[in-house]
């Protein structure tokens, strides 16, 4: 008689807690520090002088909405679709530039944190309530695919806080691919992309002193711990950030400090440290004008216009469908 067993099925955390465990070297997507704790820390990290990023993008927005506003099909309307919305801080400027010349237009923003989203609509409700706009739950690709008959009138699709910037090359080209099949000749995909620049800036911005930024990478551990029963000893690991100045690519890593076991009791897993062995947790890319005009050609893409910050740290660009 064949067994009944039911198969088992995972999660996408518990899927990429498996097979990035279990691979050489080891490795977890950054998506997951993003709970509840995970959101705080990284507010916090924004917070940080150290960390530029935030800032320049603040900036940008602050002090050149209106002409980024021009961009946008402001006669017969628009909905603005923000990919990983967070809490909405940069963006709130544009949505208060566009209120005030009163714009048609319908804010999506799109977050796989529910909590992160349920704190944006309480903001918008309260700062901005003439702001039409609904939540989208979800990974990013599965709700452009739904929002694909979205197509009456132009998107504006946002991707702010140089988001691409956790994706290699390869990964880049693929994420834009998705996101200009989803565009027609009318949309607009504006877009942040941190660029390159003295390497010790880039380090600090990664290595704070405070710690903020390895509580955040470790927050991985804390939930594993929390949600998949592991016995993490979190002070057995330490934060370390590299960047290699010649390809723009800064990398975090979690390293053991010693030869350990570590259980996972809901994976019925055991994955053994070596001394010095690391989890590679997050990749942050680092840009220049030729790189990214690289990446959008390859995706069937072009630069429609580039925002700079002043001290020229970031850069906003908007980028239109290549006609094929």
């Amino acid at each position: 008689m064949e067994s009944t067993t039911k198969p088992t099925t995972y999660t996408a955390f518990e899927k990429d807690v498996i097979a990035g465990l279990k691979d050489h070297p080891k490795h977890i997507s950054s998506k997951f520090i993003y709970d509840k704790k995970g959101d705080e820390l990284f507010q916090e990290i924004m917070a940080m002088p150290e960390y530029y990023l935030t800032d320049c993008e603040y900036n940008i927005l602050k002090n050149q909405s209106a002409d980024i506003a021009e961009k946008f099909n402001l006669k017969e309307g628009f909905d603005l679709i923000e990919l990983g919305a967070g809490d909405g801080k940069k963006t709130k400027l544009l949505l208060n530039h566009l209120s005030q010349i009163e714009a048609n237009f319908t804010y999506l923003p799109v977050d796989i944190s529910q909590n992160a989203l349920d704190k944006l609509g309480t903001a918008l409700k309260n700062e901005l309530s003439e702001v039409d706009f609904e939540l989208l739950q979800g990974s990013y690709f599965d709700v452009l695919n739904q929002l694909y008959s979205y197509n009456k009138r132009q998107k504006v699709i946002l991707v702010l806080g140089s988001n691409i910037g956790n994706l290699m090359h390869k990964d880049a080209i693929d994420f834009l691919k998705k996101i200009q099949k989803n565009m027609s000749s009318e949309d607009l995909l504006f877009m942040g992309f941190d660029q390159k620049k003295h390497p010790q800036t880039v380090l600090d911005a990664y290595n704070d002193p405070s710690g903020i930024t390895e509580a955040f990478n470790k927050n991985l551990l804390k939930r594993i711990n929390s949600e998949l029963g592991a016995n993490f000893n979190l002070d057995a690991f330490f934060h370390w950030e590299t960047y290699d100045p010649e390809t723009g690519t800064a990398k975090s890593f979690l390293v053991s400090k010693t030869a350990q076991e570590v259980r996972i009791k809901k994976l019925n897993l055991e994955v053994s440290f070596k001394a010095w062995e690391t989890i590679h947790t997050e990749i942050s890319q680092k840009y220049d004008d030729d790189t990214v005009e690289w990446l959008a050609s390859k995706a069937n893409l072009s630069i429609d216009r580039v925002f700079e910050s002043e001290n020229g740290f970031y850069k906003n660009y908007t980028f239109k469908k290549l006609k094929s």
